[in-house]
């Protein structure tokens, strides 16, 4: 039997890892500076979070969501403490593209209505409705195809109150990424998240918080809609919340009632996920990695402003994307086969970083000296 063949891969099988370095099967050391697209936020491996894991296993792996499980609760409480948004709720699941589903979904219960708000190049997810609110056609299967996503410019308030003036009583939610991870790291702006924010209060419509990418202190902030100091009526979560460990989850304001049988899942909570969750959470707090993303995220992004050949710095805390002047389109490459460093990348030419909130500032240099051998090499090249 073959695998489904879906992704381009590199000719890299990696076996092991540790902290922000991986290990191809032959022994060869690449530096991380991806996080297998953001999903590492306190390193490969972390002991703490092994341990965790471990000591679940020889307690209980799973069990229905049939019946109280404890640590689901004692998670509830630890986001409770590390998010600031006190008294929601939380729904858990597997993925991030689950945890949008059942935003959208829960929005559409809770106002009664069918439109939803997306914008252009957003990135939302693979199921049905989460895919419906991406802006990728290539991606979105005939079966997918509805009349009730409007998609809007990104950071256009006119477009958006516009949009509400004339279809407001018709809309559920607006769900929008704090920082469009997939589109090449585009940040909304704080004005237009309180105008989101507004426009939803005007109009009994739900704010969806997207943060599958840009959440879990990746900006220097828990969520990255924070730093526009409006609150979401619903925050999507996956990706770092369990460091490599399937989690996703949904956090949920007050003021939406539950219902039993309206959202459900067999997986979604199990005790392993809640242990790598709870870990994560922990070392978050133990070795200040918002505080850390924050700040080794503001001298990465000046580093990379002061490189001959990076165009355009975009981003906040570690949730870094760069441009790179005609001729280096290559960059990503050289950086990968002849320097060992894997990065991300967005169409057309947007190279992205998002390492491990972990990362220490040796490891942050050793990529600015190679990147800057990876712009020396094609030069030289070229000529």
């Amino acid at each position: 039997m073959s695998l489904f063949n879906v992704y381009p891969l590199n000719p890299i099988a990696i076996t092991k890892a540790a902290g922000s370095r991986v290990w191809d099967d032959k022994g060869q050391e690449y530096l991380d500076m991806y996080g297998g697209h953001a999903v590492i936020s306190i390193g490969h491996t972390h002991p703490h979070w092994v341990s965790r894991i471990e000591d679940q296993l020889h307690e209980i792996a799973f069990y229905s969501n049939s019946v109280i499980m404890p640590i689901q609760e004692q998670l509830a409480m630890a986001l409770n403490d590390i998010s600031g948004k006190k008294d929601y709720q939380l729904f858990l699941c597997n993925s991030g593209a689950e945890a949008n589903e059942n935003a959208l979904k829960l929005a559409s219960f809770h106002t009664g209505r069918k439109k939803i708000i997306a914008f252009k190049k957003s990135f939302h997810g693979r199921t049905s409705l989460a895919v419906a609110a991406t802006d990728n056609p290539g991606i979105i299967a005939p079966v997918n195809e509805t009349q009730n996503i409007i998609f809007l410019p990104f950071n256009d308030i006119a477009a958006l109150e516009a949009c509400f003036i004339e279809q407001g009583a018709e809309i559920a939610a607006v769900i929008i990424e704090g920082i469009q991870g997939v589109a090449g790291i585009h940040e909304a702006s704080d004005a237009f998240l309180q105008a989101i924010r507004k426009a939803c209060n005007d109009f009994g419509a739900l704010y969806i918080a997207d943060s599958v990418q840009c959440g879990y202190g990746r900006s220097g902030q828990f969520f990255a809609h924070d730093h526009a100091g409006v609150n979401a009526d619903i925050y999507s979560m996956a990706k770092g919340m369990g460091n490599g460990f399937p989690i996703g989850g949904i956090l949920i304001a007050p003021h939406i009632q539950a219902k039993f049988g309206m959202l459900g899942t067999t997986f979604g909570g199990n005790p392993l996920a809640c242990a790598a969750a709870l870990a994560v959470i922990e070392v978050m707090q133990n070795e200040n990695l918002l505080i850390a993303a924050d700040q080794k995220g503001s001298f990465l992004i000046n580093a990379l402003k002061n490189i001959q050949g990076v165009k355009v710095v975009r981003g906040r805390g570690l949730m870094i994307g760069f441009e790179m002047e005609e001729g280096l389109e290559d960059v990503r490459k050289v950086l990968l086969n002849d320097l060992k460093i894997f990065t991300g990348e967005a169409k057309p030419n947007v190279i992205r970083l998002l390492p491990s909130l972990a990362i220490t500032m040796d490891d942050i240099n050793l990529f600015l000296t190679g990147l800057n051998k990876a712009i020396q090499l094609l030069k030289q090249k070229a000529t």
